[in-house]
């Protein structure tokens, strides 16, 4: 955990959150300033800054970040809906904690508003 990142904290529970859905690995939140209907953030419960610096043996929570957004999609009642993960700056990440951000409710198109976040 780093005590100063912001997803850390509310992964440990040192913040509230509304977490919609949580297992072993990730937790799911609504994003603040959602861009769709419903928006949703996977984030894993421990410190990867981005893809980009994530090491080979921690794929297996990379991947993880897709089963948490099915099943919290699926618990929002979503039959369709855009993943996104935005990686460095660069890539439009602001909170340098890896993150999935799940979009849906409607019927979405690309290129999707900004997911910056």
């Amino acid at each position: 955990m780093d005590n100063s990142c912001l997803f850390c904290r509310f992964a440990s529970k040192e913040l509230p959150v509304d977490i919609l859905y949580e297992d072993d690995h990730v937790i799911v939140f609504p994003d603040i300033a959602p861009i769709a209907p419903v928006h949703l953030l996977v984030v894993p419960k421990i410190h990867i800054a981005s893809v980009a610096q994530a090491a080979d043996h921690q794929g297996a929570i990379l991947g993880h970040l897709f089963l948490g957004a099915r099943k919290a999609a699926a618990e929002k009642g979503l039959l369709g809906y855009k993943t996104v993960v935005n990686v460095e700056a660069q890539g439009g990440q602001e909170i340098m904690h890896v993150h999935m951000h799940v979009l849906g409710g409607t019927a979405l198109t690309m290129p999707l508003p900004s997911t910056n976040a």
